[in-house]
């Protein structure tokens, strides 16, 4: 049966996030100005027909004791080890997703599942060969890297009136100073994604507290997973749940979108282009292969071929992560070369794949003309072909695309909760939404707070603005209770294809996070 997880014990560490009765929460939550322009005066609206558009729920906005919780949890060290630098304190997802939990609790949420994913998960052909690879060099590579299933309201709703909500609490490597300054939280995961994360639960208390008949008419299911960041795109940490049942009507997975709806999500291939050579001490250059001069030339021929066979909207290219060594005396015949593609359809990573192929081929005769004279590199310049293979990391991964199967029931939904869609002209991003593309009678939003890029999401300072924070809460509680409004009330007790955790939740230890018996 779901279990409710007891409040920490106070001490030290979390003294400063103690939380209030769930009954003074309620009382604050919906209350108060609004944290964004176009929150403020949201009261009862009605559309050309006389419809309500939304209610007072739109003045969700963070707490103090929200502030706190996210002020611990970017205090937890969550990077996942395939982002994991040698020197890095382990993650600690366990306990970042306890608190969540425990946090989650006050608003009435129980816990369906709270487990390290199941190694079979890693068997799928599209996983990436980099997950698979660490998994087999670490054996208890899955063990920090648990995912975690709350949910509210009635276990027996039927999907029709279910939405599931998807945050991530692994981050990018590059721990970073955590501060609050009345105005912005800054550290590593406050936009990407704890910052969201936060104020999901704060949108779900604004529109309980606004409609209270909510939590038994539509059942909310929370996704708190790891392995979504180090190239892992939920292989291990979404997909085993949504094939598990844990997923909804909608499914709304919270990413920095500028609160925008976007109803899309690119999917992406790595490819890893390596020169097995010969080296050669510097005095005589021309007696190995220069793996340096050769990747960085199919590496400018990439980004230069490529660039105009590929639409932004329609996905990007990456060519990065060149490596042959690091000193000066001395030629390096061997090295690699990375380069990510992502793609909006199945059909555009298929033309995409062809077309990459065809201009390493391409750069390497390209190279094989230009330094076949050379007194230094003619030798690499006849054997490029042989000694230079391409290895694929990550393909085959599905992308999402609900823009046309979403217009029957989602549109209207969006509009009528004042959420703004994503412009069509803009490119989309790689997200776990992935997952949901394909789901029978099921539609996705990939919707948050903030900018990836202008909030320095995966770089140095990167920040959340309370202001967004709390306009990302005022559209949650839009979005759920003109959900809950518009979808048929039928009181069904047809169970969820979810309703029993599929794997049973482990134990955890109140004080310290971590599941019981694990030191």
């Amino acid at each position: 049966m779901p279990r409710r997880l007891r409040p920490l014990r106070t001490g030290a560490a979390t003294a400063a996030r103690r939380l209030r009765p769930a009954a003074a929460r309620r009382q604050t939550g919906g209350a108060g100005r609004a944290g964004r322009a176009g929150c403020a005066g949201c009261a009862d609206r009605t559309d050309g027909a006389g419809r309500p558009v939304t209610d007072h729920a739109t003045t969700a906005r963070l707490t103090p004791d929200d502030h706190a919780l996210l002020l611990d949890l970017l205090s937890l060290p969550t990077v996942g080890p395939l982002e994991q630098q040698p020197d890095a304190p382990p993650p600690e997802l366990w306990q970042a997703q306890h608190r969540y939990a425990v946090a989650a609790a006050e608003l009435g949420f129980t816990v369906l599942h709270h487990a390290a994913p199941d190694p079979e998960c890693l068997r799928c052909p599209d996983t990436p060969l980099t997950v698979r690879q660490a998994a087999a060099d670490q054996a208890d590579f899955l063990d920090d890297q648990p995912s975690l299933v709350l949910s509210l309201g009635p276990a027996t709703a039927p999907r029709e009136r279910t939405v599931m909500a998807n945050v991530h609490l692994d981050t990018v490597a590059g721990q970073q100073p955590v501060s609050f300054d009345g105005r912005r939280f800054h550290g590593r995961g406050a936009i990407d994604a704890k910052g969201p994360a936060v104020a999901l639960l704060a949108g779900v208390r604004a529109a309980v507290a606004a409609r209270p008949d909510l939590p038994r008419d539509t059942r909310i299911l929370i996704q708190a997973v790891s392995g979504e960041e180090g190239g892992a795109l939920g292989t291990f940490g979404t997909r085993p749940l949504v094939e598990a049942g844990h997923y909804g009507r909608l499914n709304l997975f919270c990413e920095p979108t500028g609160g925008r709806a976007l109803l899309r999500s690119t999917a992406s291939m790595t490819a890893r282009i390596e020169v097995a050579g010969e080296d050669a001490v510097d005095d005589r250059p021309g007696s190995g292969h220069n793996a340096t001069v050769l990747l960085g030339f199919l590496a400018h021929h990439l980004a230069v071929v490529l660039d105009p066979a590929l639409d932004p909207a329609d996905g990007q290219i990456c060519v990065a992560g060149l490596h042959t060594g690091t000193l000066h005396n001395r030629v390096y015949g061997s090295g690699s070369l990375l380069v990510n593609l992502s793609y909006r359809s199945a059909a555009v990573g298929r033309r995409l794949e062809r077309r990459f192929l065809d201009a390493v081929q391409g750069g390497l005769r390209a190279f094989a003309d230009a330094h076949r004279g050379s007194h230094r590199l003619a030798r690499t310049a006849a054997d490029a072909p042989t000694a230079t293979r391409v290895t694929w990391l990550k393909r085959g991964l599905p992308a999402l695309d609900s823009e046309d199967a979403g217009a029957s029931w989602l549109l209207p939904l969006l509009a009528r909760a004042d959420v703004p869609l994503w412009p069509a002209d803009e490119p989309a991003f790689t997200c776990d939404a992935i997952w949901t593309g394909g789901l029978p009678d099921a539609r996705t939003v990939v919707l948050g707070p903030g900018s990836l890029d202008a909030n320095h999401a995966h770089a140095e300072g990167e920040f959340a603005d309370l202001s967004d924070l709390d306009g990302f809460a005022c559209a949650v509680a839009r979005l759920l209770t003109q959900f809950t409004r518009e979808t048929p009330s039928a009181r069904s007790t047809v169970p969820h294809a979810a309703v029993e955790p599929t794997t049973p939740p482990r134990s955890v230890d109140a004080a310290s996070g971590q599941p019981a018996g694990r030191l």
